[in-house]
């Protein structure tokens, strides 16, 4: 796989909507690169760090969490983000890595803009704050319809209890269509995969899509 320089690591995100299966896939795809000699670092967001991990436990399973603004739910996801960049995405791309990331600043972009109806500018703002200069060098979007995300993620909501998978079928459908309008606006930079196709096929335009952006 080229490097953007001679010694930089890639920072490649997988965004989709609950359900959508991204867990599996960077699963796969880490050890898919790992057998070619890739050094790889998976991390997730939010969370990624013991900060961020805290974060995440308030913004997605703690009771007190339901009654969370979505004022309040944007600069924590973004705090979290702040700690993931600096403590261990940016460190890891220096050293060369290849840092897989389960969603970065997209799903703020379309859960909290598109989703929660909070005005782009601000959004804009406080995603450039946290990240800093700090971009995707490549995204890979898991889309699939929102009737059957939803239903994967309450399915495993039954041994897990996720305050996001309590949306309604709306919910996910304008951040289905924020996804697909993120990706349509900036096709340099992301990939969209259907990933209502078997997990093996899912897998292969993944892959088939990394070697044709960055190899």
């Amino acid at each position: 796989m080229k490097k953007n320089d001679d010694t930089r690591g890639y920072l490649i995100t997988f965004e989709g909507s609950e359900g959508s299966g991204k867990t599996t896939q960077i699963d796969r795809i880490s050890e898919r690169l790992e057998k070619h000699n890739h050094d790889v670092l998976v991390t997730r967001e939010p969370g990624g760090t013991e900060i961020g991990e805290k974060i995440r436990n308030i913004l997605m399973h703690e009771e007190c969490g339901k009654a969370m603004k979505p004022e309040t739910e944007l600069l924590l996801f973004a705090a979290s983000r702040a700690q993931l960049v600096r403590e261990v995405i940016e460190p890891a791309l220096e050293r060369g890595q290849i840092v897989l990331c389960d969603r970065f600043l997209d799903s703020t972009t379309v859960y909290q803009g598109v989703g929660r109806r909070i005005a782009s500018e601000p959004v804009s703002m406080i995603n450039t704050f946290a990240v800093g200069n700090l971009m995707p060098d490549l995204t890979i979007i898991l889309d699939l319809p929102a009737e059957i995300g939803l239903e994967r993620a309450r399915h495993r909501a039954r041994e897990m209890p996720d305050r996001m998978q309590d949306e309604n079928i709306e919910f996910y459908r304008k951040v289905r269509e924020g996804y697909l309008v993120l990706a349509k606006a900036l096709p340099q930079r992301f990939i969209v995969v259907d990933s209502s196709q078997s997990i093996e096929k899912v897998e292969e335009d993944i892959w088939n899509g990394l070697h044709s952006r960055i190899v």
